[in-house]
């Protein structure tokens, strides 16, 4: 279990602003309670877990108030006014407690405290928990700063100076850190951390597990009594009993290939913790006592003598400490085992009949979505995943039949499923990639989160998100979950592209769709669609699609141009332009190209001539021959455009 310490005193720094009267202290402490736990609750590490920092939080702020005779606490930058020296006093002192905290004994959280229940905050959507996890990346002071300026509404001058006073020795660089982060993250963190997500004065309770509760209770009585009349019994006896001999040099194995040293995490630690994903797995399966199976995965891992296959920029090296055991049991006959080395996961498997095989894939930075799920096997019959712990439903479905509700799966209560239809192999007609899973999150983590992973080869199913077009007058959209009436209408019509990405790394795709046009001639309105690929090294390609009336079925949809080892399209290239050649219902050619919401003007040099104010182009196209496009951005930019066949 981990601990923190709460500081009652800040840190031996410049002093500027006295200690207010203790009856001032409470008296603002009380009017402004909400938000000095709140900011507490931002500022402490997220290794904590979710009760405990929700708890800690409360220790920071009930903590801060005065003790015994006069003192002063660090820097502060002077208050406006009388009535809010003190809330400015406490702040500085909520800021320094939260920054120092440290591990210690469990008296240091004596207040408060809550026995036989964990309680967390509410989860949030996809906006709120990238914020969480950019906030979990980086330093506590520049979380400190990113409250203090978006919460408390502090300058910057005001916020160095009260960083400088609770011991940070860079305060511009912590405000510098938190303004790219604020830049970065998706959606409006001001508003975001002032939402139910961020707040742990509204928190959700649920019990613990009561029966391992009361196992541990009854089994600490009876281990302390065995041990009681053990040790004289043990000292009669053995009076003399020596020290256990040294082992020989050589003859104990390395750690990271001793399965005495694999890790096992707490079966309930996903469900307290801020950090869903692979590291929070629990050891399942009828093999994990099997040392002699376990050995010999480990061996596998460490050593040259079993066949390794790797995913694309996957390193084949030996992990660098003991990996955790997240699954060890026989699935379809073969023994597999699966570790995880907090950078990659490897899968080790016995088949019933042939060589032993290490198939290793990265999943560094794995989130609630991309650590869901993971192959085990992939037989005949179809392919077995193992479910993460905090999956509460799993369901099957066919992208190609959007009306037709998931097949709901029989999981295993080791998380494994079964055999699920493989898609067939991309080449071999049809349109391959189109059967997903369909999971929906335990409302222990989050609220009413249902999302799509699609085998894409490799270990790791690829998420799949949606990003519709914004209504007129409204911010560009983030993408969402498509298991929606209209997310799954609209992946039916790019199911397609999926089968091309397999065995390539990919850990999620993005179906953007960034522009709609009118087709000329009067034949209807097409829409312009860009399907980002994100590979696990941060890599992606951007499939561009003009889905027209004539040509939205699923096995007619093909992309007008692809674009590898590119940013366009995702978060850090939110500026897009493409075109193509269009042929109309009466045989014209045109070249029609569009752009992403920032584009106000399209030109076109070549073969094709022309100009157009807006964000969609369409020209006649009489002769074959390159085209250059340029787009005009709203802020004086010009944006290079793709065109199919250039």
């Amino acid at each position: 279990m981990q601990h923190i310490r709460i500081p009652r005193k800040g840190p031996s720094a410049a002093i500027s602003a006295p200690r207010p009267t203790r009856d001032a202290a409470e008296a603002a402490l009380v009017e402004h309670y909400p938000a000095l736990v709140r900011l507490a609750h931002l500022v402490l590490p997220p290794s904590l877990g979710r009760q405990r920092r929700v708890l800690a939080a409360h220790a920071v702020v009930q903590r801060a108030l005065p003790r015994g005779g006069p003192a002063r606490t660090g820097s502060l930058p002077r208050p406006r006014g009388p009535r809010e020296e003190a809330h400015a006093w406490l702040r500085a002192r909520v800021v320094t407690g939260a920054l120092t905290a440290r591990e210690l004994r469990p008296a240091a959280l004596a207040l408060p405290r809550v026995t036989g229940l964990r309680l967390f905050p509410r989860a949030g959507g996809g906006d709120e928990l990238a914020l969480d996890r950019a906030l979990a990346a980086v330093a506590p002071e520049v979380r400190a700063a990113l409250a203090l300026t978006v919460l408390e509404g502090l300058g910057p001058e005001e916020t160095a100076a009260l960083l400088a006073g609770a011991g940070v020795a860079a305060p511009d660089l912590a405000l510098a850190s938190a303004a790219r982060l604020r830049a970065t993250v998706p959606g409006d963190p001001a508003a975001l951390l002032r939402g139910p997500e961020f707040d742990p004065c509204t928190v959700h309770l649920r019990p613990t597990d009561l029966l391992r509760r009361r196992r541990r209770g009854r089994g600490a009585v009876l281990a302390a009594a065995l041990l009681l009349a053990a040790v004289p019994v043990a000292g009669a006896l053995w009076p003399d009993a020596p020290a256990p001999a040294a082992a020989p040099a050589g003859s104990v194995a390395a750690p990271a290939a001793d399965p005495a040293a694999l890790l096992r995490a707490d079966p309930e630690r996903w469900a307290d913790t801020s950090r869903v994903d692979f590291t929070a797995w629990p050891a399942r399966g009828d093999r994990t006592a099997d040392t002699a199976l376990l050995g010999r995965a480990l061996t596998a891992w460490t050593g040259d003598a079993v066949r390794k296959e790797t995913a694309p920029r996957t390193s084949a090296t030996p992990p660098a400490g003991p990996p955790a055991l997240l699954y060890a049991g026989e699935t379809d006959g073969a023994a597999v085992v699966l570790l995880h080395d907090g950078v990659r996961l490897a899968r080790y498997t016995e088949p019933p009949a042939g060589a032993p095989v290490l198939v290793l894939a990265r999943a560094d930075d794995a989130d609630v979505t991309t650590a869901a799920s993971v192959v085990l096997a992939r037989t005949g019959a179809g392919t077995r995943y193992l479910l993460a712990p905090w999956i509460a439903e799993a369901g099957v479905r066919d992208l190609a039949a959007p009306a037709v509700a998931a097949r709901e799966l029989a999981v295993a209560p080791d998380g494994v499923t079964p055999p699920v239809p493989s898609p067939p192999p991309a080449g071999t007609g049809g349109c391959g990639g189109t059967t997903v899973l369909q999971l929906r999150s335990s409302a222990r983590i989050v609220e009413d989160h249902a999302f799509l992973v699609a085998d894409l080869g490799g270990l790791g199913p690829a998420h799949l998100s949606w990003t519709p077009l914004p209504a007129p007058g409204i911010p560009s959209r983030q993408p969402r979950e498509a298991t929606g009436p209209l997310g799954l209408a609209a992946w039916a019509r790019s199911g397609c592209l999926l089968g091309p990405l397999r065995d390539s790394g990919v850990r999620s795709v993005n179906r953007w769709e960034f522009a709609e046009q009118p087709l000329p001639e009067r034949a209807g309105r097409a829409l312009w669609v860009c399907a980002r690929a994100e590979t696990w090294e941060g890599t992606g390609r951007a499939d561009v699609v003009l889905e027209t009336p004539a040509a939205r079925a699923p096995a007619t949809v093909r992309p007008l141009l692809s674009v590898p080892d590119t940013a366009a399209c995702g978060r850090f290239g939110q500026d897009v332009l493409a075109g193509g050649p269009w042929t109309a219902p009466s045989g014209a050619r045109y070249l029609l190209a569009a752009g992403s919401r920032h584009v106000v003007g399209i030109t076109a040099d070549g073969a094709v001539r022309a100009r157009a104010q807006g964000r969609v182009f369409a020209a006649r196209a009489p002769g074959a021959g390159g085209t250059v496009l340029d787009g005009r951005l709203a802020d004086g930019g010009v944006l290079r455009g793709w065109t199919a066949g250039g």
